[in-house]
């Protein structure tokens, strides 16, 4: 079976400029930048992919789920390095810009597809490109810390969370949260996520709603009307049913704004996909590469295994044109 790499661009980009620790030559950091790449190399060498697309979450982040509720993803600190600094905070967002900025040109040298589309999140576009008929029958392993992504999980899809060094599938899944990944979203609604400002129903995690709803494990849809309607006609006197049945608004727009089975992304950027998927030149551009890494100042960086799984998905393309 084929495998396509999915990458959570940002949140593997944030990660690298937090811990990363690098320095060019020139005295500047490049943390993020030399990171990502490193990241980038460490997954080729275990996932070996056949195809690899990296996916950004676009300027401005998601219009429409800001308009469903103003408090998504409000109130976020600044990203910053988890080590002493001689930037001051603006300075370590311009060079965190910067590096970004950097890294797309990087990357556009190597055989990967990237998107990036203006007021759309990446969680939508990873869940349109692993559902898109284009990779039929491939293994897709979507790689983010995000658990928003456990629900895409199904018999070809499997989420790799680096930092948490697990891999969800299907079956494991059920066995760690007794959850099935179909109704992963809906329990998340109940349960809220703090990370981007969703309150969910009072004393109702993960753990006790498995427990009461233990019809969540079941491989088939789940719909919040049965889940309401199952608290309703409980013979329980538990709180946990009163609470959810009372924060029904909460629930409902937590599920609109988590769900990743319709994703919010326009027919055009749609269109773009598809058309991009078609037709994407899988070029490697080596030289360029280490032209920009000199004039970076990146010193000893030894990408061996990155150089190899480029060279392969080429030579890989050109035999299926040929």
């Amino acid at each position: 079976m084929k495998r396509v790499m999915i990458v959570d661009a940002l949140n593997a980009y944030f990660r690298a400029f937090i811990v990363n620790p690098s320095i060019s030559i020139h005295g500047h950091p490049i943390g993020g930048l030399k990171g990502f790449l490193g990241i980038l190399q460490k997954l080729c060498r275990d996932i070996k992919p056949d195809s690899i697309v990296i996916i950004w979450d676009g300027p401005g982040g998601s219009r429409k789920r800001r308009e469903q509720n103003k408090n998504y993803k409000a109130g976020r600190k600044p990203i910053r390095v988890n080590r002493p600094s001689n930037l001051s905070s603006e300075q370590q967002q311009e060079n965190m810009v910067w590096q970004q900025v950097r890294l797309l040109e990087y990357l556009n040298e190597l055989p990967v597809i990237q998107f990036r589309f203006d007021e759309i999140e990446a969680d939508d576009v990873i869940s349109y490109v692993s559902r898109i008929s284009h990779y039929d029958g491939w293994q897709k392993v979507i790689v983010s810390n995000d658990k928003d992504f456990i629900q895409l999980c199904d018999d070809e899809t499997v989420l790799l969370r680096p930092t948490q060094k697990v891999v969800h599938n299907k079956m494991n899944i059920v066995e760690q949260f007794d959850i099935h990944p179909r109704n992963f979203a809906l329990a998340r609604a109940i349960a809220g996520d703090p990370s981007d400002n969703l309150d969910g129903v009072p004393r109702a995690g993960l753990k006790s709603i498995a427990k009461n709803l233990n019809f969540l494990r079941e491989d088939k849809d789940v719909t919040l009307h049965e889940v309401f309607d199952f608290c309703e006609n409980t013979d329980s006197k538990a709180k946990f049913f009163t609470n959810i049945l009372s924060h029904k608004d909460v629930v409902i727009s937590n599920y609109k704004l988590m769900q990743l089975y319709a994703p919010a992304i326009s027919l055009q950027s749609q269109e773009k996909v598809h058309y991009t998927l078609n037709n994407f030149e899988h070029d490697y551009n080596k030289t360029e590469i280490l032209r920009m890494m000199n004039q970076d100042g990146f010193g000893v960086f030894n990408w061996e295994d990155l150089h190899a799984t480029m060279n392969r998905i080429c030579l890989d393309k050109a035999l299926v044109k040929g």
